[in-house]
């Protein structure tokens, strides 16, 4: 019901990309919405996940590369892969104070889960271990991709819509001109749409995230109390994350903009330690 809902959401997405650029320039406004899209989708898939690694500043973790952090997340996360059936993904830790957390990839064979050090000294293995299977969940569900296309939509129809300020002057006569209220109204309106539209699709995949973490790693315990301490820090140590990289991580990163946090990519966090609370009884 998620892959559906999700291909649903992405179609409207693309539709209002398509939709706008008609409204705004006629057939070649279509046309340029059709390239946009395709040209987006295609940049997401084969850069996504470089550009969330070099904009976080994420650095690798390997045997020889972060030793410390490696030695104490690689057995995690290797005894988490083989219980998911997924190969073993690049490790990376960010030198943020932020507890925080993501996975990038574009699928399964190519991902890559990233740590801050705030998160690492925050947490305690079982805590740990409950974020981890949190993100490797995004990777099997293959949520990162979804995310990435979702964002650059996003991103795209916000262009086309600023866009709009430019082509709204053109002749009223000419019968590819847009009518300079549509031009408006698309300015407006297109990018609290495609914000919706990705919100909507992030959230779910946040709960279905939660739910394989609390599967493959036993209990639920683990990811609640460490949901319970990200919600609590991360209000008191600001991270600066681009705005099209926020719905990557575990938990929303504390920018300080009211406006962001009123149209936020993630479902409340007392709501989703209490989806998880109902797993105990299961």
């Amino acid at each position: 019901m998620n892959g559906l809902k999700t291909a649903l959401l992405l179609g409207l997405m693309s539709g209002v990309l398509l939709v706008g650029g008609q409204l705004l320039g006629g057939r070649s406004g279509l046309q340029i919405g059709l390239i946009l899209a395709v040209g987006m989708n295609f940049f997401s898939y084969f850069f996504s996940e470089k550009m969330a690694l070099m904009s976080s500043g994420a650095i690798p973790v390997s045997e020889t590369q972060n030793q410390e952090v490696y030695w104490r997340l690689e057995p995690m996360v290797r005894r988490l892969t083989e219980r998911m059936g997924l190969p073993m993904p690049r490790l990376w830790v960010i030198p943020e104070q932020a507890p925080n957390a993501f996975a990038t990839g574009r699928n399964p064979s190519h991902s890559s889960v990233a740590v801050t050090a705030g998160l690492l000294e925050l947490m305690n293995d079982t805590e740990l271990e409950g974020v981890i299977a949190h993100e490797l969940g995004h990777v099997r569900h293959r949520d990162i991709l979804i995310s990435s296309i979702a964002a650059t939509l996003a991103a795209a129809i916000t262009y086309s819509a600023h866009m709009a300020m430019f082509f709204g002057g053109r002749r009223s006569d000419d019968d590819d001109a847009p009518n300079p209220l549509v031009a408006i109204l698309m300015m407006l309106l297109a990018p609290i749409a495609a914000g919706l539209i990705q919100m909507a699709i992030s959230r779910s995949r946040e709960y279905s995230a939660d739910a394989a973490a609390a599967k493959y790693t036993g209990s639920p315990n683990g990811l609640i109390s460490a949901l319970g301490k990200l919600e609590t820090w991360s209000k008191r140590i600001p991270m600066d994350v681009s705005p099209a990289m926020s719905h990557m991580y575990i938990i929303k990163p504390f920018t300080g903009q009211t406006l962001a946090r009123l149209f936020s990519t993630h479902p409340a966090t007392e709501e989703r330690i209490a989806r998880l609370e109902g797993l105990r009884a299961q």
